[in-house]
């Protein structure tokens, strides 16, 4: 097609009727284009075909072959195509202007016309067709430009559609893959490269990161795949994919890619060099296996503070199951540090350079939790604009911890049980199962096995995670571990909060050794925190209001720790608590508040807040 401009644009004009030619000839003659006539469709084509015109005026209702087949040949042929055709006809009605316009018309005039009306939309469209013939003559200068460029690299670059099509292909892919260039365009990436892993089994395009880039618009690089060549071998394939948009939508990608086999095949050899070497070191250094030992233990539990008999029973049982895939079931009170537990086992497992994905149970609403674990598909409910991945392939490789699992609802477990049992899960809205490798600790403060008695725990699932039970002890049966902790929640605070601090006053780690700790490690967490931010100097003091919660108190413990108390059965308040104490130091010290001795350096007060407490509990040396 010639590149049309405003002047000397050459445009054919085509019906049956002599005066209708004449009217329009009439018309267009005087504004500088080349006119062209045809008096029939089968004379168009022809000379269509040989003048390339830059716009076609066709009547519809002629003899012979009307319009609409005319345009329809037009389109079809690929020297013709993409000439403007802009119908004339009485024919006013809607269904054969949609039908015109369907057929690739570009505009449709009704007849009788007006000159005014013929010359502005010719003008219009003659306009469109010069922008869209420079727009393509600068693409083609772009891609002249650049071909020696794409021709000249050595890694492979593919073109993609939105689809994951091949719409472009350079030699070096065309080298690499072994398929004619032919083959490529057109045809799907996942189809003939990325179909099967390199053990044959199925790898699904969702699960490659050339679908993330498409989908998501974001770059991704990868070189853990491999490529399947015509021939029907694979090569090992490092490969960047960066996403092609235009006003913020995606509308394609590149993708570049080059063979790494040889290097694969170097990291291989080098780690069973590496993997010799540390054969050979354990059996020379076999006599001191008991001291390595020894010392590895000293920084393989970093969050878990303790040394007392029932925390290294326990942390031996997460080294004995830490190395398999075995399922965990972690049982425990609140705040005993369930979750550190799980994090110790992740850690030291084949598993610990993947995610360690944290789920808490009790805390997702109960319509979402199978979305949370399991991922959805687009439109799978309302609200789920887009597809999402779920926990369970978040974790993929690595470790899943479900914590507080009773909280779960009979559906999920079921969903639950055929992860452990298939190894796969399927997303809300698919019935596509995809493959997952997870490994599953759980973690409950409740009683499973009375759950199962009463019909709110599937006793299959039960099973299936129980393979291997560990008991957290509460804080209260290793109370030996408190100074630790305390010194340890004492450094974070000091850290946290810019200060210093020594320790926690005498009278107050005897307060903290001696309280039972419903709550566990993290209440006494959290009453480290408060003192230390109540604390004026680098002693920290405890008072006894920080300790005692009132909750869960046995009746044994209160008589022995709180002294003065009354009877061991008496339940009082917390302020009636925090009188008695007071007045039982106040007598020890002859009611002497301030001074060496006083009541508020042993209470670890000053002597203003002591008698600001006194004041406001009512106490009085004369009751």
């Amino acid at each position: 097609m010639n590149p049309p401009h405003s002047q000397n644009s050459t445009i054919l004009l085509v019906d049956d009727n002599p005066t209708n030619l004449q009217l329009l000839f009439g018309t267009l003659k005087g504004l500088g284009h080349k006119l062209l006539i045809a008096k029939s469709g089968e004379d168009a084509l022809k000379v269509a075909q040989w003048a390339q015109p830059d716009l076609i005026l066709l009547d519809i209702l002629m003899a012979g072959i009307d319009g609409f087949e005319t345009c329809a040949q037009l389109k079809e042929n690929p020297e013709t195509r993409d000439i403007a055709v802009i119908f004339l006809s009485a024919l006013d009605d809607t269904d054969d202007k949609i039908k015109g316009l369907s057929m690739g018309a570009v505009d449709y005039i009704a007849k009788p016309f007006q000159a005014e009306e013929v010359i502005a939309r010719v003008g219009t469209h003659l306009t469109i067709a010069r922008l869209r013939s420079e727009l393509a003559e600068r693409n083609r200068q772009l891609e002249a430009a650049n071909q020696p460029i794409l021709d000249s690299v050595g890694d492979g670059i593919y073109g993609l559609d939105l689809d994951g099509n091949i719409t472009f292909a350079n030699p070096a892919a065309v080298r690499l893959t072994g398929y004619p260039k032919e083959s490529l365009i057109g045809h799907s990436l996942h189809e003939l490269h990325l179909y099967a892993r390199w053990d044959g089994s199925p790898y699904h395009f969702i699960e490659s990161g050339i679908y993330q880039t498409l989908k998501q618009g974001i770059a991704k690089q990868s070189d853990s795949d491999v490529f399947w060549r015509q021939a029907g071998d694979h090569f090992a394939v490092a490969w960047t994919c960066t996403p092609i948009k235009r006003r913020g939508e995606v509308q394609g990608a590149v993708l570049a890619f080059r063979d790494v086999t040889q290097r694969k095949r170097q990291e291989h050899q080098l780690r069973d060099a590496l993997g010799e070497v540390e054969r050979l070191r354990d059996r020379l250094q076999a006599e001191n296996a008991y001291l390595q030992a020894e010392v590895k233990n000293e920084g393989r539990f970093d969050s878990i503070v303790g040394e007392s008999p029932a925390l290294k029973n326990l942390l031996e049982q997460v080294d004995q199951v830490a190395p398999t895939n075995s399922s965990v079931l972690i049982v425990g009170e609140s705040g005993t540090g369930k979750e550190a537990i799980a994090r110790a086992i992740h850690d030291l497992s084949a598993r610990r350079d993947r995610p360690l994905i944290k789920v808490n149970c009790g805390a997702i609403t109960p319509t979402l939790i199978e979305s949370e674990l399991f991922g959805h598909e687009k439109g799978a409910f309302t609200g789920a604009i887009r597809q999402r991945q779920g926990h369970f392939e978040l974790a993929d490789g690595g470790t899943i911890f479900l914590d507080e699992v009773g909280e779960l609802p009979l559906d999920a477990q079921v969903k639950l049980l055929r992860v452990l049992q298939e190894h796969e899960i399927s997303r809300l809205g698919s019935e596509n199962a995809i493959k997952v490798d997870v490994r599953v600790i759980a973690a409950t403060n409740r009683d499973l096995v009375e759950m199962v008695e009463a019909g709110t725990f599937r006793m299959d699932l039960f099973y299936r995670l129980n393979v291997f039970p560990l008991s957290v002890p509460p804080l209260r049966d290793r109370a030996g571990d408190i100074p630790l902790l305390v010194a340890k929640f004492l450094s974070d605070q000091a850290r946290a909060q810019g200060r210093t601090f020594n320790r926690v006053s005498e009278d107050g780690m005897r307060l903290l050794t001696s309280y039972h700790w419903p709550g566990n490690i993290r209440e006494l967490q959290n009453v480290i925190e408060r003192a230390a931010i109540l604390a004026r100097d680098q002693v920290v003091p405890i008072a006894p209001h920080m300790v005692y919660s009132g909750i869960n108190v046995p009746s044994e413990l209160a008589a022995s720790t709180l002294q003065g108390a009354g009877d061991a059965g008496e339940l009082v308040s917390l302020a009636e608590n925090e009188t008695r104490y007071i007045r039982q130091v106040l007598e020890q010290t002859g009611w002497a508040i301030a001074g060496k001795g006083g009541a508020a350096e042993i209470l670890d007060l000053p002597a203003s807040t002591l008698r600001s407490r006194m004041k406001k509990l009512g106490i009085t040396r004369g009751d």
